[in-house]
C-alpha cells in the first residue's frame, strides 16, 4: 500500500497518516459537540471547536512528539538524529512519528490547565475527551497499517498473517532481496552516494516500484516473513472496542461520577496495549525493561493512574452533570 494518497504541490503530499489525525480531530469535534448539546459533557457546545484545536496542538502534537523523543531515544536507531537535534526533531513528524503514551500524557497536562482556566471539573473535561479519543487512535492505527509500519511479530499457521516489505530493513535479508531484484530493475545501479545511502535508496525504490510491478513484488516477497497485522489488532481493541465501551457508559449512565470514564480509559487502553504488544514487533534497538517491552512498561503506569482516577472519582461521587 502507498502511504501517500496523492501529491498536492511539489514536495507537499497528502498522506494517510496525516489524514488519520485530521479525521480523528474532525470526528472528535462532532461527537464532543453532540455530547455537549445533550448535556453529557461539562463544557458548552460553543467551546468545543477551541478545545479540539488546543488539544490537537498542545496535547496530541507536542505530547506525542516529546513522548517519542523521550520514550524512544532517537540515537538507538541507525541513521537517526542524536538528542542534540531534538529541537528540530519536534517538527519532523515523519521521522519516527508520534508516541501514543506521550500524546495521552500531553492531553492529561493540557486538560488540567484548561479546566482550571475555565473553572470546570478537570476529570469532567477528561471524560468527554476519553470518549472520543479512541476514534483517533483507531484511525491512526489504520494509517500505520497502510504505511506498513509498527507491524507484528513473525508468525506461522495464522491465515490472516501478512508480509510487510519494510521489515526487510530489519530481518538481515535486505541485501539478498536487492540482489535478487537487480536483474528485474537494473536502473537501481544508477543510484549514487555512499554505500549505505545507495543501498537504502535501492531498497526504498524497489518497495515503491513493487506496488505496480508484480515481478518485483514476487521477488521481494521471497525474502519477507509473514507477520501479525498488529496495527489492526490495536485499531480494533484500543480504538473501536474501547470507544464502544466508553460511549455506551457515557450515554446509558449520564450521572456517572466525573473521572470514572477517564479512569476506565487509562486502565482499558493499557490492558489492550499490553495484550497487543505480545504480537507487535518491538522497535529497532528497543531493549526490554524488566522483561516488558517499552509499550507494556509504560502501560503499567497508565493502569496505576487509571485506578487512582477511579478511586478518587468514586470516593467523591461528583456527578458529571
Amino acid at each position: 500500500m502507498d502511504p501517500v494518497i496523492f501529491d498536492v504541490v511539489g514536495p507537499i503530499k497528502l498522506r494517510w497518516y496525516g489524514l488519520g489525525y485530521l479525521l480523528g480531530f474532525v470526528l472528535g469535534f462532532l461527537l464532543l459537540r453532540w455530547l455537549a448539546r445533550k448535556k453529557l459533557w461539562v463544557l458548552p457546545a460553543e467551546k468545543v471547536a477551541d478545545f479540539i484545536a488546543y488539544s490537537a496542538f498542545f496535547g496530541v502534537f507536542l505530547g506525542g512528539r516529546f513522548g517519542y523523543i523521550l520514550f524512544y531515544p532517537l540515537q538507538t536507531v541507525p541513521g537517526r538524529a542524536e538528542f542534540a537535534d531534538v529541537p528540530l526533531m519536534i517538527f519532523r513528524v515523519w521521522d519516527g512519528g508520534m508516541a501514543s503514551h506521550g500524546g495521552i500524557l500531553g492531553l492529561v497536562i493540557f486538560t488540567y490547565f484548561y479546566a482550571r482556566k475555565n473553572k470546570v471539573s478537570w476529570t469532567g473535561v477528561g471524560d468527554g475527551l476519553c470518549v472520543v479519543a479512541p476514534i483517533g487512535i483507531a484511525l491512526v492505527r489504520l494509517a500505520n497499517f497502510i504505511n506498513g509500519e509498527l507491524y507484528g511479530r513473525v508468525t506461522s499457521g495464522v491465515s490472516w498473517a501478512m508480509k510487510f516489505p519494510g521489515a526487510l530493513r530489519e530481518n538481515g535479508r535486505a541485501w539478498d532481496a536487492v540482489n535478487a531484484c537487480r536483474p528485474l530493475a537494473p536502473e537501481i545501479d544508477n543510484f549514487r552516494g555512499s554505500d549505505n545511502e545507495v543501498f537504502s535508496q535501492q531498497l526504498s525504490y524497489l518497495i515503491d516500484q513493487s506496488r505496480d510491478r508484480p515481478e518485483l513484488l514476487n521477488a521481494l516477497g521471497e525474502y519477507v516473513q509473514a507477520r501479525h497485522p498488529s496495527q489492526l489488532y490495536e485499531a480494533l481493541l484500543e480504538g473501536f472496542v474501547l470507544f464502544a465501551i466508553l460511549f455506551a457508559l457515557r450515554v446509558r449512565i449520564p450521572k456517572l461520577a466525573n473521572g470514572v470514564i477517564t479512569g476506565l480509559f487509562f486502565v482499558l487502553y493499557a490492558v489492550f496495549r499490553i495484550i497487543v504488544e505480545n504480537y507487535r514487533e518491538p522497535d529497532v534497538g528497543q531493549a526490554l525493561i524488566m522483561g516488558l517491552t517499552k509499550g507494556q512498561f509504560y502501560s503499567t503506569f497508565m493502569i496505576v493512574g487509571g485506578l487512582c482516577f477511579l478511586a478518587y472519582s468514586l470516593k467523591r461521587k461528583q456527578p458529571s452533570v
